[in-house]
């Protein structure tokens, strides 16, 4: 099969480096990819929102199957795009419908999915420029902190927890009359805030039956400790270690099997992946958000587990047959540590030269490329987070302290990574 996959970050590298691996992927093209991808086929100057320009790629080059990987050419509808035009309605896109993508695109329809179809999550209320007043009442009288979360996309930053009254009512003020995130965030949800241990479980569907693929848990803040600001995620460890058959099997029956069945009775056209971000107290899942691709860094760690041929899989979920798949996981555990640029997730400057990627190699271990591209004959930094290393071990402190070896080998001025990745499952006594 000849294969486009759309997008350039840690998660399309790590998705381009498995397909090269089937036997089944004749030619991959990736849209507009990095200087990782390149590595693994052809990159395509191509931006994820330019439907023509992709539609025109797959033509040019026969492309069999489209995987898209970012959210936002998913919730601008890229799926029905290709399904709508009779040139390119034969090609088997991975991703689900703009409608279905609002489970992602739209926090107010995520939670009133939910709410349908029973599914534990925060309690919320919904406000925007109409009742901000009502908003501003609601807020005086909720228990801290408070969770405010633009409804639409923000790029992974429109969430804010805050710890008092003033700060929470400051803060919708900037999001509903001030468009601190853009439109994204004029309409605003005001939710509880659930106390707990964040994880994520991954399922690929075709709309009827679904498959589970390895869990993740990542780590989101800048410091050691998970201090500090927010990132869009500075590593992650595949499995996790509470994640036992009891939770698996509460989460598969309250959240997983109301969510697929929600999805065919809301008549939602969704072959793809479904990320569901989890908060865990005493033994207990409620859903923080729904994502409509995989995460990133999880991919890094979840992809590299799965044994299974990923072309297989995406066909099998394309043509409405993974109810036929058995997911087939590697034992052991992958921790991922991400390098990012000095001042990320704040401002930072791009274009430092890289240093050792083509001197390190050890087994068990791969570097998956980020935000990086070519100039010239040096692979230099072209985003915040840069480098991803990934690594196999027997538990998560052997598979950490490979990841970040690895990492210390490599070198761009001002690196910065976290050498703390799974911290609270290491026994350091």
């Amino acid at each position: 099969m000849k294969i486009l996959l759309v997008g350039s970050g840690g998660r399309e590298h790590t998705l381009a480096w498995k397909l090269k691996q089937s036997n089944k992927c004749e030619a991959l093209f990736i849209a507009p990819g990095n200087a990782g991808t390149a590595l693994t086929g052809t990159n395509l100057d191509i931006q994820i929102n330019d439907f023509p320009a992709l539609s025109a790629a797959c033509l040019q080059h026969s492309i069999d199957m489209v995987i898209v990987g970012p959210e936002e050419p998913l919730v601008k509808g890229i799926t029905d795009f290709f399904k709508n035009d009779p040139k390119t309605a034969h090609i088997h896109i991975i991703g689900p419908s703009g409608e279905a993508a609002q489970l992602e695109g739209s926090k107010a329809f995520a939670k009133a999915f939910m709410k349908k179809y029973d599914i534990p999550t925060a309690g919320y209320e919904k406000f925007s420029e109409e009742n901000y007043t009502e908003g501003v009442e609601y807020i005086r009288k909720h228990a801290l902190p408070i969770v405010l979360k633009a409804d639409g996309l923000a790029a992974g930053k429109g969430v804010v927890i805050c710890n008092s009254h003033l700060e929470a009512l400051a803060e919708f003020e900037l999001m509903v009359l001030r468009s601190k995130f853009g439109e994204a965030g004029r309409r605003v949800i005001v939710e509880e805030f659930l106390q707990g241990i964040e994880m994520s479980v991954f399922v690929l569907t075709d709309g009827k039956d679904y498959v589970l693929l390895p869990e993740a848990k990542d780590y989101k803040k800048i410091g050691e400790g998970d201090k500090g600001l927010n990132t869009g995620g500075m590593g992650a460890v595949s499995p996790v270690p509470f994640f036992d058959e009891a939770l698996k099997k509460k989460i598969t029956e309250k959240i997983i099997e109301p969510t697929i069945a929600g999805l065919q009775q809301e008549k939602l056209d969704y072959k793809g992946f479904v990320f569901i971000g989890l908060i865990i107290e005493n033994n207990d899942a409620k859903v923080i958000e729904y994502n409509c691709r995989l995460g990133d860094p999880e991919t890094e760690v979840v992809i590299p587990r799965l044994q299974n041929d990923l072309v297989d899989l995406l066909l099998a979920t394309s043509q409405g047959r993974i109810n036929e798949v058995v997911i087939d996981t590697e034992p052991g555990t992958a921790v991922a540590v991400v390098a990012v640029s000095g001042g990320y997730p704040g401002n930072y400057e791009k274009g430092k030269v890289i240093e050792g990627l083509n001197t390190v190699d050890i087994p068990g271990s791969f570097i998956f490329h980020s935000g990086t591209k070519k100039s010239k004959d040096d692979t230099v930094t072209n985003g915040g987070r840069v480098l991803v290393v990934t690594s196999y071990g027997e538990n998560i402190q052997e598979a950490a302290e490979q990841s970040t070896y690895l990492l210390e080998q490599l070198y761009f001025e001002d690196i910065y990574f976290r050498s703390d990745i799974g911290f609270e499952f290491i026994d350091n006594g």
